[in-house]
């Protein structure tokens, strides 16, 4: 828990640097929500503006390589300004403001629309243009205005506007506009991106989404010297391999990210941009020692140790099939000093997760892989201990406490509490439903089953030799 929370603390912490950088203002139809609650079925007013707006347009702004903020009739009315061809809320500069389907729009916004256009910001409407006034009073001149405004403002020969009649069109009416701020090479649905900017640095936490692994050329539209790659599981940095794109005013990074891993990527400020990368990868793949076989495992605390010939589940011996709790693997590998010689990194590999499929939009919160460890794991070598695995990627730097030679390797490894509550009676809440009603329906209860458990493998050392400078 300790390293899951500094992975939190330090994302956090990043997070609130500077200031965001979004392109996208998305207005937020709430009149046309409140025209179609309906008397009796009246939900939340989130829910109302989302089936709105629909299920494509944000995902659509996504994909096109930008990201977003929600505005509404206040903001724009109140807070917003044109400066320097955007639009200014607060500290926030948007380079786009999109209509996902309105249809009621107030005429002060519709004439702060025509403004803004005018003045340079990108105005899109997606699926319909505005054509009526809000509220229970507004005339059919009220109406007539506000589509006589749109027409000016999205259809004309002259219209400053932009009409998109299907949202999923819109990353290609875009992006002639307004280059994307991050745009992948393969698997554009599946990265997702914040992009903060401070005084010093362009700062982006990139995530895969998906539960296989992605390597991809992410092309930032930033022009920069130098870039850096912070890791927000262990804290490292480390300068990355970053070239111009063909239009030297983006730059063009190579990401390789596991299931569900994220990253971030920092670019200095104020230097002039670089035309080839720094480093370029060593020709030599990485090296690897298998220490699959040959563990001792102990189960609980004072547990006697049992030689285990390969790795397997805990669930398929009788005596651990309900075991919940923690269980030590230990043992010792030799390291010949030649596997250490020139190397820039050993890592300890528990294996690679295997992707599962998707249960579908309904289904439950979680991540679709089967994992190497069951279900988290701290590592200890020679005595020291070197970190914690609970994600993807399930390797661990151990180059500082690796010696040549003899080297003991201790794996705690913990699984969940279903196990142990799968191997007792289910509560009977008959008594208790008698006496008071029945005030709760027990969840999923026939899913109480042991689930797997333990370190499954191949479990490796890993090095990684230095990389050489480019020509």
């Amino acid at each position: 828990m300790p390293d899951v929370a500094r992975y939190l603390q330090r994302v956090s912490f990043l997070l609130r640097q500077g200031r965001s950088a979004n392109d996208i203002a998305l207005y937020l139809p709430g009149d046309d929500a409140w025209a179609h609650l309906v008397p009796g079925k009246i939900g939340t007013m989130m829910d109302a503006l989302s089936q709105w707006m629909g299920p494509d347009i944000v995902a659509a702004i996504l994909e096109a390589g930008f990201n977003l903020d929600f505005v509404d009739d206040g903001v724009l009315s109140e807070r917003a300004r044109m400066e320097g061809g955007t639009l200014a809320v607060g500290p926030s500069r948007y380079r786009a403001l999109i209509l996902p389907g309105v249809e009621r729009i107030p005429a002060a916004t519709m004439s702060a629309l025509e403004r803004f256009a005018q003045q340079g910001l990108i105005v899109a409407a997606t699926r319909r243009t505005p054509a009526l006034a809000p509220g229970y009073q507004a005339t059919s001149a009220d109406h007539a205005a506000i589509r006589t405004a749109a027409d000016r403002l999205f259809r004309g020969p002259a219209a400053p506007g932009l009409f998109v009649e299907r949202d999923s069109d819109l990353a290609a009416a875009l992006t002639p506009r307004l280059a994307p701020d991050l745009a992948v090479s393969a698997g554009a649905q599946d990265i997702g991106f914040v992009h903060r900017r401070t005084d010093a640095d362009d700062v982006y936490f990139v995530a895969n989404t998906a539960n296989v692994r992605r390597a991809f050329d992410a092309t930032f539209r930033v022009a920069a010297a130098r870039a850096q790659q912070w890791n927000p599981l262990t804290a490292q940095t480390t300068p990355v391999a970053a070239r111009l794109s063909a239009k030297r005013d983006r730059t063009v990074v190579n990401l390789d990210l596991d299931p569900y891993e994220s990253t971030v990527i920092v670019f200095p400020a104020g230097a002039a941009p670089v035309t080839s990368p720094p480093v370029a990868p060593a020709a030599r793949p990485p090296e690897a020692i298998d220490i699959s076989t040959g563990w001792h495992v102990a189960f609980g605390a004072g547990g006697t140790p049992q030689e285990w010939a390969t790795l397997r589940s805990w669930t398929e011996d009788e005596a651990t099939r309900f075991f919940s709790g923690v269980a030590t693997y230990e043992k010792t590998v030799t390291v010949p000093p030649s596997f250490l010689r020139g190397v820039h990194s050993v890592s300890i590999d528990l294996g690679a997760p295997k992707a599962i499929e998707v249960g579908g939009p309904r289904a439950r919160v979680q991540a679709w892989i089967e994992s190497p460890v069951r279900d988290a794991a701290i590592v200890t070598v020679n005595g020291r201990r070197v970190g914690s695995l609970w994600c993807p990627p399930y390797r661990l730097d151990v180059t500082s406490a690796l010696r040549p030679g003899a080297n003991t390797i201790r794996i705690d490894v913990a699984n969940l509490a279903i196990n142990d509550m799968a191997g007792h009676a289910l509560p009977d809440y008959k008594l208790l439903n008698l006496r008071y009603g029945t005030r709760f329906d027990p969840q999923d209860m026939d899913k109480v089953q042991p689930v797997p458990a333990g370190l499954f493998g191949p479990v490796r050392l890993v090095a990684a030799r230095a990389t050489a400078p480019t020509r």
